[in-house]
């Protein structure tokens, strides 16, 4: 049962009907997404950068408008998207920088979560190139699905594990606070 949600939610991800809602630093975001049982709809998107360089865009999908992380933890079902804007981003690069997300997302106690956090960065093992493409379907159910270019990558479950990974984003503590502002649609 859990594999059979699993390939529905991979296959509403690449059949989602593209309706362009915005365009963010070239990349041109859907307005809604359609998975399983819930239609998503852009809640936020912005990007993020470092030394005056873009690496990506960073999106936020949720059944309902929020502003708030508490609220968007409450959802059933999130989608976080990120689409790499530069080529100066490696494997390596990526890994070191989620890292320092989970410190950051676990007021530096990431320890609680080494197993999870292990089992999500080899999502970022392989080589990443501009125009790659990484999807976290992020359910209260079901954990985490990791997908880069609509591929599923893998699942991590745990309520925590959810919790920290979208505090990368949205916490307190944020990758970056205007890509925070922008996915929350503040």
């Amino acid at each position: 049962m859990k594999i059979l949600s699993v390939l529905s939610l991979t296959a509403a991800l690449i059949l989602s009907p593209i309706v362009n809602a915005k365009s963010v630093s070239g990349i041109e975001l859907s307005e809604s997404l359609n998975m399983a049982e819930h239609t998503l709809i852009l809640n936020g998107a912005g990007v993020r950068s470092k030394f005056f360089m873009d690496l990506y865009v960073g999106s936020l999908y949720l059944p309902h408008h929020q502003t708030a992380l508490s609220d968007v933890i409450e959802q059933p079902v999130a989608v976080i998207r990120l689409n790499i804007t530069s080529g100066m981003i490696t494997s390596d690069k990526m890994i070191e920088a989620i890292n320092e997300g989970f410190d950051a997302a676990t007021n530096g106690k990431p320890q609680a979560l080494k197993a999870e956090i292990d089992q999500f960065m080899a999502l970022f093992s392989a080589e990443i190139k501009k125009g790659d493409q990484f999807t976290f379907v992020l359910t209260k159910d079901q954990g985490v699905i990791s997908l880069k270019n609509q591929q599923q990558q893998g699942e991590v479950a745990g309520e925590a594990f959810r919790q920290a990974l979208l505090n990368i984003w949205l916490g307190d503590k944020p990758a970056q606070k205007s890509l925070k502002k922008a996915m929350l649609g503040n």
